[in-house]
């Protein structure tokens, strides 16, 4: 077998295509395809444009037969008051199956870690699909801990929206 590099950069507005290419394998492990309605503008506009809703880390694997992308995670900044610091949350993490047992995950995760305390932030947070015992263990490997008193909640569709006009 090949060596391999793992290479963890920034994304760019010309990684549109890639991101959304991560997108939909994710989705797909994940059995939502049927929810993706992103697509490569969308991701440049909101990713990429005046106001970035979030960030983006590629994670480039590199053999002797070349580059692939291999992985993303996509984050963005919070805040906790009782910490009154800032911190990450990642949105999503991703390794193509193929390429998954090579510590790709793990550097992606580093990276984020670091970034976090490059803010000077108390946390790092992020949800897990309660089927996905195998990310399960990977964080606990990491020394992650779930929230078990915390249930994520979320307005989306028509519920967003007819909450939305109880302000006027």
């Amino acid at each position: 077998m090949s060596e391999m590099k793992v290479n963890i950069r920034e994304a760019r507005s010309n990684d549109a295509g890639v991101i959304l290419e991560l997108i939909k394998a994710l989705a797909e492990f994940e059995k939502l395809s049927h929810e993706v309605v992103a697509t490569e503008e969308k991701i440049r506009a909101t990713l990429f444009g005046e106001t970035p809703a979030a960030r983006v880390l590629i994670a480039e694997l590199q053999t002797e037969s070349g580059v692939t992308n291999a992985g993303f995670a996509l984050y963005f900044t919070t805040y906790s008051t009782f910490l009154a610091k800032p911190g990450l949350y990642l949105e999503d993490l991703f390794v193509r199956p193929e390429h998954r047992s090579h510590g790709i995950g793990q550097k992606l995760l580093a990276e984020l870690a670091q970034r976090t305390l490059d803010l000077n932030g108390g946390r790092l947070e992020w949800s897990v699909l309660n089927w996905n015992k195998r990310a399960w263990e990977f964080y606990a490997r990491l020394g992650a801990k779930p929230m078990e008193e915390w249930t994520v909640h979320r307005l989306t569709g028509s519920a967003l929206e007819k909450l939305a006009k109880e302000t006027n």
